[in-house]
């Protein structure tokens, strides 16, 4: 605009263009508080919990006949009862000689070394004349207790004695029929001959576990404490009776359990855990029957118990298989937080061997999954250092190749893994420990290693999503120089697959919020713009197909309240291309993209922002960054007739972030003379003066900015007269300029354009306007008036810094132009405002 009065009148500047001189640096803070590129936020994407703990979800990719699986029988039977030597399945040939006993009570049984025995008939035993000969029937392989046992009279001596047991006597009765005396499911008279198992008899029995009780101490202490402690708990395991039912039942298991933590204690106090325990075997065949019981709460304990016994091979991934079992009902976290199982859980994954123990890894695994999902025990287990421990773990897993046979088992269990790293990450400590020991590194190794494993990948990129969120985890993701190209690889190879795609797009989204390095390395990767096109077509045709499905069905009619999985994915991506569009050169070749323009144009054709909110507002938010750039072939300004006649629809809707975001569009395209000449036609100037009477800063600068653009052209200045939109313009810098140079700034500069060939002042503007006018702007140029100096340091000075480069002059012209027109001038009184 030119003035033929005033040599100082400047030509009016588009919308959103900075009027800073070239030498200031403020630019930079101006932009990050309000700017015309701006970033989008989104909620990372939801992930529904599991009804059912299990090995893999209902989402897994796996079929049922290619995983192992979460359900499973578990008895006594299962477990081995020598696990020195291999099962060879051939039976052995009786010795042509009779074995001689053994005298030692101790030599007897070994703590890993079970010797063949040839089958024993039970008619020559009983005339074998020294007690200590009476053997028991060979067991047959699998079972754990004979069919028959045979007691020696011996073992009346001093079961009910009051007086205090020898340690000889203690040895030498543990050491006699010890199975016999503590099985559960068998009563036996005193001459040894066995009973039908009756729940009704409530004879007491002898049990071994009063046996290693009174025992175990023994061997390594002495005092009459030590053994009036060891009777005292052999006294209440006398006590128990085997009755399956009702109460009494639970009675039972109870005492079973109190047995047990007795038991623990003093093979504990004794060190006589680990493979050192001489009667190891016995007790262990002992252990593996109370399985049977099938009780959560003995369960444990049973566990803990063999796990610090060390056992190994098929025993120990039948102990793995019974904790994660018991770890699968919900409802006994509490127990195993009051059970002190996670440390042996932990050591099998330190200790153990993983390519000869990789299924018992796999329920270990499985087990520890569930427990991350309670909320005291995730504290546990971080706190004990889990993290490192599945670093270790993973690093093992990736150095076997994919040509190795184990490979394919070993997903299994990365899966398992994952999910529980998954858990674990949402504690600032578990991140903390994940970015100093390298495990991203590793995760992104793993990553690469099983692309076509769509379980694995959904879980690392789950792991992903949630570190995105936070500033020093986004530097460690990005900081692998091939992300970029494995994420494009995850899309395009698992396109379909909403659940991973959506959290893809996700991180990408996070990684490009605030960093313009990685917008344009992005960028730069081969085909990242194909994919991204290929992605929003696909899923845009899933969400058009959707939308006609439930129109025709005429289902649904109430809204919904979250996005579809269509739009979900949509709404991340639109999210990327908004973000990326910050960077000049991507933004600059985006506008320029029919596919990409033709698709957010799509989405405000067939989308009410009563449909889907998010989606509505990130398409017009993306079209808005990709108008700023007035490039050669662009596809926003060939079509912005039709992106400003879709706009209307949602400036006129009742959501006021739809109108927002549509007003910052016409802010832009209102640089253009035929959106102005649409504005004027479509009387959408009459919304973005109604507008000022928002009190909502943001919609007050957008729609002001609509209004300084068509103020450029002399023939709509005079639309400023209706509706009040002078006075309105005055209110709101009375309102809003104090806390707001940028807004005020903007309402001068509006102002200027409209007085511009002002004969006098009366002529554009009301008498009170003008007074009201003289008096704000002078006492906003009175600098120890207009600036708060209660900000903090920072936005003090930025408030300054803007107030002098940008307000001050525009705002003095005008306060010059008035003056110089106003024939009646009234002394201005300066206030503080």
């Amino acid at each position: 605009m030119h003035s033929s009065k005033n040599k100082n009148v400047e030509k009016p500047e588009p919308f959103y263009r900075s009027s800073a001189p070239k030498q200031k640096t403020s630019a930079e803070i101006i932009n990050e508080a309000r700017n015309a590129l701006r970033t989008l936020r989104t909620q990372r994407p939801f992930t529904p919990r599991e009804d059912q703990r299990k090995l893999f979800g209902s989402a897994s990719s796996r079929t049922l006949e290619n995983r192992p699986p979460s359900t499973f029988s578990l008895h006594a039977s299962s477990f081995e009862s020598g696990e020195s030597r291999p099962v060879s399945g051939t039976r052995l040939s009786p010795l042509d000689h009779k074995p001689k006993l053994l005298s030692s009570p101790i030599k007897d049984e070994d703590s890993s070394i079970s010797f063949p025995k040839p089958p024993v008939d039970p008619m020559e035993v009983r005339k074998v004349s020294s007690a200590r000969a009476r053997l028991c029937r060979t067991v047959s392989q699998g079972n754990l207790l004979p069919d028959k046992v045979f007691l020696p009279d011996e073992n009346k001596e001093g079961v009910n004695s009051e007086e205090p047991a020898t340690m000889d006597e203690l040895s030498r009765r543990s050491n006699k029929s010890c199975l016999a005396e503590l099985s559960p499911h068998s009563n036996f008279k005193d001459d040894g001959i066995p009973l039908i198992y009756n729940e009704h008899n409530k004879a007491e029995k002898q049990d071994f576990l009063k046996e290693a009780v009174a025992t175990s101490p023994l061997q390594f202490r002495s005092g009459s404490d030590q053994i009036k402690n060891g009777d005292r708990a052999s006294s209440n395991l006398s006590r128990i009776s085997w009755n399956t039912s009702g109460s009494k039942a639970e009675d039972n298991i109870e005492n079973l359990c109190r047995a047990c933590t007795s038991l623990h204690q003093a093979l504990e106090e004794g060190n006589m855990f680990g493979k050192r325990f001489k009667r190891r075997s016995a007790l262990l065949k002992l252990l593996y029957k109370l399985v049977d019981i099938g009780s959560d709460p003995l369960g444990l304990k049973l566990a803990r118990m063999i796990l610090a016994l060390k056992v190994s091979g098929k025993n120990l991934l039948n102990v793995c298989k019974l904790v994660f079992k018991i770890s699968r009902n919900e409802k006994n976290d509490s127990l195993i937080q009051n059970n002190s199982l996670l440390d042996s859980l932990l050591e099998i994954l330190r200790f153990e061997d993983l390519q000869t123990n990789n299924e018992a890894f796999l329920y270990c695994l499985g087990a520890i999954k569930f427990i991350s999902g309670n909320a005291v025990l995730l504290n546990e287990l971080v706190n004990k250092g889990t993290v490192e421990i599945l670093f270790q773990l993973m690093k093992q897993i990736n150095n076997i190749k994919e040509n190795d046979t184990r490979f394919s088992n070993l997903g299994h269990l990365l899966v398992q893994l994952t999910a529980t790293l998954r858990n674990l990450i949402d504690l600032p400590l578990s991140r903390c420990q994940l970015l100093c020991s390298g495990a991203v590194s590793e995760l992104w190794v793993v990553l690469e290693q099983h692309m076509n494993d769509k379980d694995i990948c959904t879980n690392i990129v789950r792991i992903f999503s949630k570190l995105s969120s936070y500033n020093d985890c986004r530097a460690a993701l990005a900081a692998c120089s091939r992300c970029y190209v494995l994420f494009l690889a995850l899309l395009n190879k698992h396109q379909k697959k909403q659940d991973l795609v959506v959290r893809v797009v996700f991180i990408l989204g996070n990684l490009t919020a605030k960093n313009n390095q990685a917008r344009e390395q992005f960028f730069k990767e081969k085909g990242s713009a194909d994919t991204l096109i290929s992605l929003f077509q696909t899923y845009n045709e899933f969400d058009l197909n959707t939308k006609k499905e439930k129109h025709e069905g005429e289902e649904n009619k109430s809204k919904q309240k979250h996005p579809s999985e269509a739009e979900d994915v949509l709404i991340k991506l639109i999210r990327v291309l908004a973000n990326l569009s910050i960077h000049p050169n991507v933004g600059a070749v985006l506008a320029a993209n029919h596919h990409i323009v033709a698709l957010l144009v799509t989405v405000l054709e067939y989308k009410s922002v009563d449909d889907c909110e998010e989606l509505v507002i990130n398409a017009a938010a993306t079209i808005n960054n990709l108008s700023y750039y007035k490039v050669r072939n662009s596809v926003i300004e060939d079509k912005k007739l039709h992106i400003a006649e879709l706009l209307l629809k949602l400036l006129m809707s009742s959501n006021m972030d739809g109108i927002l975001e549509a007003v910052r569009v016409f802010g832009n395209l209102s640089q253009y003379l035929e959106i102005c000449d649409f504005i004027i036609q479509k009387k959408v100037y009459k919304y973005m003066i109604a507008l000022l009477d928002a009190k909502h800063q943001d919609v007050c600068f957008s729609a002001c900015g609509v209004l300084l653009n068509l103020t450029v052209d002399k023939n709509k200045r005079a639309i400023l007269k209706e509706e009040g939109g002078i006075k309105k313009l005055v209110d709101c810098l009375r309102d809003f300029g104090p806390t707001d140079w940028q807004l005020a700034c903007l309402i001068c500069k509006t102002l200027w354009n409209y007085s511009e060939n002002i004969t006098n002042a009366a002529s554009c503007f009301e008498e009170d306007d003008i007074n009201t006018l003289l008096v704000l702007l002078a006492s906003f140029l009175d600098e120890e008036l207009a600036l708060d100096y209660s900000f903090d340091r920072d936005l003090r000075d930025y408030h300054k810094l803007y107030w002098e480069t940008e307000f001050k002059p525009v705002a003095q012209k005008l306060l010059n132009r008035i003056q110089s027109h106003h024939s009646f001038l009234q002394p201005i009184t300066i206030t503080s405002f």
